[in-house]
């Protein structure tokens, strides 16, 4: 990256597009109050779309930067958060290659900012928001901020720093991303993170926000595997994790932390709140002609704790137990019926659980739109969000 620096780039024109200079045009800067401060910020009204950015040609964008004055008001923040829709077009598609929350794109996972500090999205205060995830084009690109809440923003400041410069026309991958959310996962199924995609590109990361059920009390909730599904992947992916916090690099369960590949910026165990995040910066996940990516919904409690829960109406699907051996996991049930009651083994057992998850995958594609489903609407962002 440090020779960027001191390497000439006669061909590389910088631009900065804010509410001062939307176009990012030559000489097109401050002109509002003629050269004073006059347009820095703009209101936001409900229903209302400003476009942060919009060009031509072939470069990168390599920076956004925003903040909303609500983000001084925790009230009503978090749904707001979920409202603010933000949009990325390549190449003059009709459909954005990222269409996504606000929050959770920038990894205030469940309208939740905290100040982290990673390689990608960096929040120093938790009242802005970052990203750095490099966005290249080929015939040009746009940016939209689109208000879906009945919350007026009365001051939002953005700046899109971007660089126009020829760009290798046969070996871009587009950035994407993708939101998704079940707010409440079904008992046996796994969460879908990202759906088969087709195309050839690389599996960039993924930030995540889990609202536990609060039936399960304070049992373990992360047994989920993070399965990835390549080129032809049918029944069984060929990456296959080993539980939830071992993703973003965690183990024994999930402690606050921010690093550049991971982090995890909320672990409220007595409220069931949790969001984390994983960064593949040094280990690729390349795919060729398709993808897929999921996590199971798997739980982990002794017969003691397993018996009360499950006695209160949680529902259970056990799939694993230790039965008082060494090897935690020794006894596969393997789908089958499984009477679970006070004559059953000491130990602890592994379930299928049913909670509230939500995810935004960053990932890079052959092509400037994907064949994923819209962004889901409004009510099902929204709904149940713990103040």
């Amino acid at each position: 990256m440090q020779e960027s620096y001191y390497l000439k780039e006669p061909e590389a024109q910088t631009r900065w597009a804010s509410f001062e200079n939307p176009l990012g045009e030559k000489g097109g800067g401050g002109k509002t109050n003629l050269g004073a401060k006059g347009r820095a910020c703009q209101p936001i009204e409900p229903g209302q779309t400003w476009t942060l950015m919009e060009t031509t040609g072939s470069g990168t964008v390599d920076q956004i930067w925003l903040t909303l004055d609500i983000l001084n008001n925790p009230e009503g923040r978090q749904a707001f958060l979920r409202s603010l829709r933000i949009d990325i077009y390549w190449d003059g598609a009709e459909k954005p290659a990222v269409s996504c929350p606000v929050g959770d794109f920038f990894g205030a996972n469940l309208g939740r900012p905290i100040p982290f500090e990673s390689a990608f999205l960096v929040s120093p205060d938790a009242r802005s928001f970052n990203s750095f995830f490099k966005m290249p084009f080929l015939k040009g690109a746009k940016i939209t901020l689109t208000n879906e809440s009945n919350t007026r923003v009365s001051m939002c400041f953005y700046n899109v720093l971007y660089t126009l410069k020829p760009m290798p026309k046969n070996d871009i991958l587009y950035f994407h991303a993708f939101f998704n959310r079940e707010n409440t996962t079904k008992l046996g199924s796994d969460y879908t993170i990202l759906p088969k995609i087709p195309g050839e590109g690389k599996i960039i990361g993924v930030n995540f926000g889990i609202q536990t059920t609060p039936i399960y009390e304070d049992s373990w909730f992360g047994e989920g595997e993070v399965k990835i599904y390549l080129d032809g992947d049918d029944k069984y992916p060929t990456l296959c994790g080993t539980g939830l916090e071992d993703y973003p690099n965690n183990a024994w369960g999930l402690s606050k932390s921010t690093n550049q590949g991971q982090g995890c910026l909320i672990a409220d165990t007595q409220n069931g709140i949790f969001s984390f995040y994983r960064f593949h910066l040094y280990d690729r996940v390349l795919f060729h002609k398709e993808a897929r990516m999921t996590i199971q919904s798997l739980g982990c409690a002794d017969k003691k704790t397993l018996l009360k829960i499950a006695g209160n109406g949680a529902p259970v699907k056990i799939v694993s137990g230790s039965g008082g051996s060494v090897d935690r996991w020794s006894e596969m049930f393997n789908g089958k019926d499984f009477v679970f009651d006070q004559n059953s083994k000491e130990g602890y057992y592994c379930f299928y659980r049913e909670d509230d998850y939500s995810s935004t995958v960053y990932f890079y594609l052959d092509k400037p739109a994907s064949s994923l489903p819209p962004l889901m609407p409004l009510a099902q962002r929204t709904a149940d969000l713990r103040p």
